[in-house]
């Protein structure tokens, strides 16, 4: 096996030609979409050079394949550096790269820059990562979500879902954008009232950047309390058509690119998972499958209209292998049983389709946007999971949305001012059966149900920034009017915003924000309905509320640009009132945003508080003579209270995480990377007494949790070592990566609630006969918590 792998990594390089490759691109200035003539383009560490055409096209030819950084410097124009490039023998790479314009101090006659690198509008707790970086990302198997856990503030939880914990903030506190079109999730098997999910949708061979905003939100990004995330589609390439195919150790895909048109480009992307298939051969107790369709079509009309067209869809399928119930030789048949006993059936799927057209003039630009997004959510289950049996869970939901956005930007020497509004049309249907445990009379409820109502949401927003003093002072103010109307229910919220950044010596910036950000109660929360009357919503009989978020962010930060490193630390403190609360359970739902199923589907109040504070250290070495690294440290706590006296830790309260990922690349095409990261334990809930009472435990066929006691208890510190080992072999018609990845190298154990179950009938799996008080007797019910995770795959570009 070793000499196996030492033939692939080392020895197959030295058959590849030696062949260079080159570069392609389009200058554009960002104010008004035209194209730059004259701009000199380097290739950073080298002497090779060119200037853009006077379409503003340029073509650096003799690249050396692999990964390369290009410098662009133009006057009038701040200089920008675009890192990464995968250049290859196989094809030309193609990047389009906007510029923008430095401010010209008219009085005085002279050209003057910003001396640092921060927007205006969000100066601080912005981390910005490229498709290379996601791509190479040890551990992270191409998945954005998991890549993204080596930024601070961002919580690594020790599943295998891709909840994205920010700050000390729930899950269903993130939002999503594609190009500047909202998407309302990023996962497949997500969790409907929240976020996250078991496996990223988002294709990376699609993304050219990926931007995470922990704080200082600009206005037309709505409805977030933790972050925004901004994804940027790549421009589909104008010249030829190209293929990528990926085999990994998940999922299967192809990635197609080129010119539909004169004018006119479109990538697109198809994936479907074989996981259905790899479980049932290593006898797992669950079966998921999933599929996704994601593209991008620009069309440039004219110089000063380009009309975009993206859309992103998945169909989940989430089934039980009751065929291992069948073997009680198997091994771990116990186990598996239990598992099967709880878990549902589930089927989902959800769509994206939007549509931008962007409308340049002198001095900045409109845009219009529509989109459409829907999920269906489906989850059931049947007594002994027999098909011929009655139902004890019948669960499905559906919601859409058509949304509408108007938005202007424009530019004014040092001025920049964004104005626009939006305006939503939305539906929600929810027909629920389902038996659920009452936590005050300690009893048996059933649930059933139905809901379908339309919903209206609006908003207005304005920011404006000035940079003063030689642009070495920014500051920007912004505003947000939001508002929702419901069946003669109507609420709205205002939502200020400020920020500066001052640049008090050469590289060095001084940073900061504060504001007041507002997020609507989702669909779940807002369309309970304890009734067989549809128009009975109870939420809505209660005190709804926007849930609020009041944030005040500083920070210091100091780039070092000969060596494409910076470094930052920032201080954050949040407080949040009109968070939901369960009735039933007596605790903030936000608790409750990191499982499979439905988060919000119950009776609430509003009167919920929570508060978050930390600091983060963040140190980025972008590629640089071969070599690359992330090193975050966060230290944050995370609590919520229900009467503003007694304060529990949120479900994610891990005080302490480090993550150190670093790696090397060769000029053979050999790359080597590594991530280690430690977190501190995080709290949780022990399990309520009564859970083995016969009547409870064959209702749910799993303990329950004691919420009196939410987060009394904590588990250890946990760190892991994630590895990758990449070789890309160039030939002259078509490129080749073999991949190796190795997850928890050395089998770390990660800890956990200890799970809880009946004893059970070795031969037939049932729950053996209860004691005369009607309890089951328990078992640990142990799974191991230390495997190694290899993944090989191969990508192959044509």
């Amino acid at each position: 096996m070793k000499s196996y792998i030492f033939f692939i990594f080392y020895l197959i390089p030295l058959i590849v030609t030696a062949q260079n490759g080159s570069i392609k691109g389009v200058l554009v200035n960002d104010n008004n979409g035209e194209r730059i003539p004259f701009v000199l383009i380097l290739v950073q560490g080298t002497d090779i050079n060119t200037t853009s055409n006077l379409d503003g096209e340029f073509e650096l030819t003799n690249v050396k394949p692999g990964i390369v950084n290009i410098e662009i410097s133009s006057i009038g124009f701040n200089p920008k550096t675009v890192y990464e490039i995968e250049v290859t023998t196989s094809r030309p790479a193609f990047v389009n790269v906007a510029l923008t314009e430095l401010s010209i101090n008219l009085k005085q006659a002279e050209v003057v820059t910003n001396s640092a690198k921060n927007s205006e509008e969000s100066p601080l707790s912005v981390r910005s990562i490229g498709a290379n970086e996601i791509k190479r990302n040890p551990g992270g198997g191409r998945d954005i979500s998991r890549a993204l856990r080596s930024l601070p503030g961002v919580v690594s939880i020790p599943t295998f879902r891709n909840d994205l914990v920010i700050r000390g903030g729930a899950p269903n506190e993130n939002r999503f954008f594609i190009d500047g079109i909202e998407i309302p999730t990023i996962n497949h098997f997500s969790t409907q009232g929240s976020s996250g999910g078991a496996v990223g949708m988002i294709n990376v061979d699609l993304v050219e950047n990926v931007e995470l905003n922990t704080g200082a939100f600009p206005a037309n990004r709505m409805n977030a309390l933790s972050s925004v995330l901004d994804f940027e589609f790549k421009s589909p390439r104008t010249d030829i058509w190209t293929t990528n195919a990926v085999v990994g150790t998940s999922d299967l895909g192809i990635t197609i690119e080129g010119p539909t048109g004169e004018n006119s480009s479109l990538v697109m992307s198809a994936r479907r998972s074989y996981l259905q298939a790899l479980f049932k051969v290593l006898g797992l107790p669950f079966l998921p499958i999933y599929n996704d369709l994601q593209y991008k079509w620009v069309w440039n009309i004219n110089n000063k209209n380009k009309l975009t067209v993206l859309g992103i869809g998945a169909i989940d399928n989430f089934e039980l292998n009751t065929d291992i119930a069948s073997d009680p030789t198997a091994e771990n048949f116990l186990s598996q049983v239990a598992i099967l006993d709880y878990l549902d059936i589930q089927k989902q799927w959800n769509y994206t389709q939007g549509v931008k057209l962007d409308h340049f003039g002198e001095n900045g630009v409109w845009s219009f946007i529509a989109s459409r997004n829907m999920l269906n959510n489906r989850a059931f289950k049947h007594e002994n999971n027999d098909t011929n049996l009655q139902l004890t869970k019948d669960y499905e939901s559906q919601e859409s949305e058509n949304k509408f956005r108007i938005e202007r930007k424009v530019y004014q020497g040092a001025f920049k001012t964004l104005y626009g509004a939006n305006f939503d049309l939305c539906n929600y249907s929810n027909s629920t059966f389902e038996r659920q445990y009452n936590f005050t009379n300690d009893s048996l409820v059933q649930i059933n149900y139905s809901t379908d109502l339309n919903l209206n949401k609006y908003g207005v927003y304005a920011q404006s920034s000035g940079k003063f003093l030689e642009n070495k002072l920014i500051v920007s103010f912004g505003i947000r009017a939001d508002g929702a109307s419901l069946e003669g229910w109507r609420i709205n919220s205002i939502s200020p915003r400020a920020s500066l950044s001052w640049s008090f010596s050469p590289g060095w910036s001084f940073n900061a924000n504060t504001g007041l950000y507002n997020q609507l109660p989702s669909y779940t929360i807002l369309g309970f309905n304890n009734s067989s009357n549809p128009g009975e919503l109870t939420n809505l009989n209660s005190n709804t509320d926007f849930t609020k978020c009041y944030q005040v962010v500083t920070g210091i930060k100091k780039d070092f640009d000969k060596t494409n490193t910076s470094v930052s630390l920032e201080g954050f403190y949040k407080t949040y009132t009109n968070s939901p609360i369960s009735v039933s359970k007596g605790i903030p739902l936000a608790n409750l945003g990191a499982d499979f199923g439905v988060i919000g589907n119950e009776q609430v109040v509003f009167d919920g508080l929570g508060k978050a504070y930390g600091s983060e250290l963040f140190i980025q070495q972008k590629l640089y003579k071969g070599v690359y690294g992330l090193i975050s440290y966060t230290w944050f706590r995370s609590f919520y209270s229900i009467d503003s006296e007694t304060w529990s830790s949120s479900s994610w309260d891990s005080k302490h995480i480090l993550s150190i990922t670093g790696g090397k690349k060769f000029e053979s095409g050999l790359e080597i990377g590594a991530r280690f990261f430690i977190s501190g334990g995080l709290p949780y809930t022990p399990y309520l007494a009564s859970s083995f009472n016969t009547e409870i435990w064959d209702t749910f066929n799993r303990p329950i949790l004691d919420y009196s006691l939410l987060n009394s208890e904590r588990n250890k510190p946990f760190h892991q070592l994630d590895i990758r080992v990449d070789q890309r072999l160039f030939f002259s018609k078509w490129t080749m990566d073999i991949f190796l990845e190795i997850q928890n190298v050395y089998g770390s154990e990660i800890p956990s609630q200890q799970t809880i179950d009946v004893v059970r009938d070795p031969n037939t799996g049932e729950p053996i006969d209860a004691n005369q008080d009607g309890i089951y007797e328990t078992q640990e019910f142990s799974i191991s918590q230390s495997v190694i995770i290899p993944a090989i795959g191969i990508i192959i570009e044509l």
